[in-house]
This record gives C-alpha cells, sequence and structure tokens, in this order.
C-alpha cells in the first residue's frame, strides 16, 4: 500500500523542504518508489531537486486545476525520484479553487491516478494552513513533522497538533500524525538536549529516534540542485536521512503494532 505523507510545519526555517527532498533521495537509495509532490509556491523543493522552475511547461498548479494529467507534469530527479514541481503559479491556484467543488480534495482525486506507481509520495506543504496545505493533508496517511529543539519551535508545536487533529475530525478520518523529527540538532547546545527531552518526555513515541544533525553540507547542496545523496553521501547529513529513511520503512511496514494516532 502507497504511504502518502506529508512533511508540514506552520513555521517557516525549520527544515521542512531539505527533509522532503533528502528523505525522497533516501528512500529512493534504500530501492524505493517515490515521488515527492511541491505544494510550497516558493518551490524550494523543487529547486532543491534540481528543476528549474522557471521553464516548466506544467506544473502541480495545472495538475490541481484539472487542465493537465499528472502525468504530463512529473519530472525525474538525478536522484531517482520523481517531483510534481511548482513555481510562483501556485500562488494563484488557491484563489480560483475557492469557489470550487471539494476544492480540500483536489489532490486527493489526483493521487488516485498516482497510487499504484509509488511506494512512497511525499508531500513539502507550504508553511501555513492554507488551502494548499489542506490539500496536502487531506491526501495523506500521516504527517511528518520537523522541528528545531528551540523555545519558539515547541511553542508553535501544540497549533500545528492541533491543527492536523481537525483535518483528522473533520476532513480526514485516514490521516495519522505519523510523527516529531528533530532536526538541525546541535548536542553542545544544553537548550537542545532540554527541549528534545522535553519532546520526548511529552510525546513519547510519537518523537522518531533519528536526529538530523545541524550538517554544513546539508546546507549547501540546494544550492547546487543536488540533494546531499548526490552531494556528499559520506556527510553526516547524508547518513542521518538514510537512517530516517530505515525508520520510517520499519514504522509503516508495522503500522498497526505502534501506530502513532492521535
Amino acid at each position: 500500500m502507497t504511504k502518502v505523507l506529508s512533511v508540514a510545519n506552520q513555521k517557516g526555517g525549520v527544515g521542512k523542504t531539505t527533509t522532503a527532498v533528502n528523505l525522497s533521495a533516501a528512500l529512493s537509495k534504500i530501492g524505493k518508489k517515490v515521488l515527492l509532490i511541491d505544494l510550497d509556491p516558493q518551490a524550494n523543493a523543487t529547486m532543491g531537486s534540481g528543476i528549474d522552475k522557471t521553464i516548466l511547461d506544467y506544473s502541480v498548479y495545472h495538475v490541481l486545476l484539472g487542465l493537465v494529467e499528472p502525468s504530463n507534469a512529473l519530472k525525474r530527479t538525478d536522484s531517482n525520484y520523481d517531483l510534481l514541481p511548482a513555481n510562483r503559479d501556485l500562488i494563484g491556484a488557491e484563489i480560483e479553487l475557492t469557489e470550487e467543488s471539494r476544492r480540500e480534495y483536489r489532490l486527493d482525486d489526483t493521487l488516485k491516478k498516482l497510487l499504484t506507481k509509488y511506494e512512497f509520495i511525499l508531500i513539502d506543504c507550504p508553511p501555513s494552513l492554507s488551502l494548499l496545505t489542506l490539500n496536502g493533508l487531506c491526501a495523506s496517511t500521516g504527517v511528518i513533522i520537523p522541528m528545531q529543539c528551540e523555545y519558539y519551535a515547541l511553542e508553535g508545536l501544540s497549533d500545528l497538533i492541533n491543527s492536523i487533529r481537525r483535518v483528522h475530525s473533520n476532513l480526514n478520518s485516514s490521516l495519522e500524525e505519523i510523527g516529531l523529527l528533530r532536526v538541525m540538532f546541535d548536542p553542545r547546545m544544553t537548550l537542545s538536549q532540554q527541549v528534545s527531552q522535553q519532546l520526548i518526555t511529552h510525546f513519547g513515541s510519537k518523537v522518531f529516534k533519528t536526529v538530523i544533525p545541524r550538517n554544513v553540507r546539508l546546507a549547501e547542496a540546494p544550492s547546487h540542485g543536488l540533494s546531499i545523496m548526490s552531494y556528499d553521501p559520506s556527510s553526516r547529513g547524508s547518513q542521518a536521512y538514510i537512517e530516517f529513511a530505515y525508520e520510517l520503512l520499519a514504522y509503516t511496514e508495522n503500522t498497526n503494532k505502534t501506530s502513532k494516532d492521535f
């Protein structure tokens, strides 16, 4: 069964797109068929995957509005995952979809045509609870929440989880809160260790065991249009995302035994 996972956080700059791109690459590297969907008008996942957003013939915008079939917009990346790319056209999608029927389910309807092709579909959501993010959550079976171990990140976490719960209750009963991924982690900082421990104490098994370190090679890779797997496969960042891919795979294969539900 295809796992459709949104990578979401209402706070910007928390490593959301870095996680979406590098987890896609890591899952592909261990042999999984992966599609990454860029739902953010900033299109950072598109550029970080090595696709030029300025010369796209078709994007996720055209797919959401039913102007083209999703297969016509797909791009193959150097890291061997497929990408449904985005550009600034996506800004207009929220306005144009406002009066449409099933506006929250446009992406879900689209994915029904793609599910048989992939084992994992990852959705890079915008850093807000917009109609685009709702489309991502309504199409998903789970959510990965990347977060830094800092005070302000912890403050916004409860709002995000409440938003996911509302979607679960009102729009998509299949949505599960997969868990929290600690990113840009610096073990030398006492605050990082304290916040990390608070997360584990409060959320328990909802916190993934893998920790993504603060790593300069991870920060450099997007400027080259490469995942960390291609840019520096021996780096600590690359090894951490491979470890996370295996952890996520183990979780999804044992969902009934280790459910991280609400």
